[in-house]
């Protein structure tokens, strides 16, 4: 299997992401990138930094509008111009910052923008609500009206993951969720992305950390100065395998295992049209 090329699943991914650029005047921060995602699956998008991975979660968040290329949500071609139509498309994600009001319970930051009730807030349903979507995660939250200022890292990240999941979003964006967590923080935050699939959504998962991408990913796309260089399954990759293909190393295993995935697909196939 060429690792330059999407890897083949038996299903429609639920996104496609063809062919997209993006251009900052003269700059190119992305040039013809492809992903796809799929359903109850963890795809890792790694490189480093200036490599473009931002901006990609940025198009899809709607964000930024792609300069070039096309995204298809079930295989139909969709168009994604701010962030209210990635969220109509059933897209959530969750920024490095978090965007938690740390004078707010939990209560509060999960709906906050989207509260229930008329004439007045049903405070009732909406902590219903809440102990209902932190089961969803199988979250340990001692009260849901505990405010955010007083909870740990992980803990922050469980409300805000528990927050993307109000809208029944099918795809998940995990923007270095782990980044300054403790050992124990992070556990708790990849236990979360486990869940996510195991939910069946799909989940894009930005991380510097290998250890972590190698723990919960089933793919890893690597991203290298804007653009693809590499696409692996988990089980298929080597730690340095991964490494070689963000630095930009040639002549490594990378290249060399690609080679021959690739000559053991045509020969499999047949010729390609």
């Amino acid at each position: 299997m060429n690792s330059d090329t999407p890897l083949a699943q038996e299903d429609t991914p639920v996104f496609s992401l063809r062919g997209i650029s993006k251009s900052f005047g003269a700059v190119e921060a992305l040039v013809d990138v492809d992903l796809d995602i799929y359903a109850g699956e963890v795809v890792a998008v790694v490189g480093d930094n200036g490599a473009g991975k931002s901006t990609l979660i940025k198009v899809l968040a709607g964000v930024y509008p792609a300069s070039a290329g096309s995204i298809l949500h079930q295989g139909e071609p969709v168009e994604i111009r701010d962030p209210a139509d990635s969220r109509a498309l059933g897209i959530a994600t969750v920024f490095q910052d978090l965007a938690l009001c740390d004078n707010l319970d939990v209560v509060a930051n999960l709906f906050l923008g989207r509260e229930t009730g008329t004439l007045a807030l049903d405070e009732v349903e909406m902590e219903t609500r809440s102990w209902a979507l932190l089961r969803q995660l199988s979250a340990k939250l001692a009260s849901v009206r505990t405010p955010i200022a007083s909870l740990s890292g992980g803990q922050r990240q469980t409300v805000a993951i528990a927050r993307s999941l109000v809208g029944n979003p099918s795809v998940v964006i995990l923007d270095e969720p782990t980044a300054a967590l403790g050992v124990a923080q992070t556990a708790e935050v990849l236990n979360l992305i486990e869940t996510l699939r195991e939910n069946g959504l799909g989940v894009v998962l930005i991380s510097h950390n290998m250890a972590d991408v190698q723990a919960v990913a089933d793919r890893v796309a690597v991203l290298r100065l804007g653009r693809n260089n590499g696409n692996f399954r988990i089980p298929d990759v080597s730690y340095e395998d991964i490494i070689a293909a963000i630095t930009g190393a040639v002549d490594n295993e990378v290249t060399r295992r690609a080679a021959a995935r690739h000559a053991s697909t045509l020969s499999t196939e047949g010729p390609q049209s």
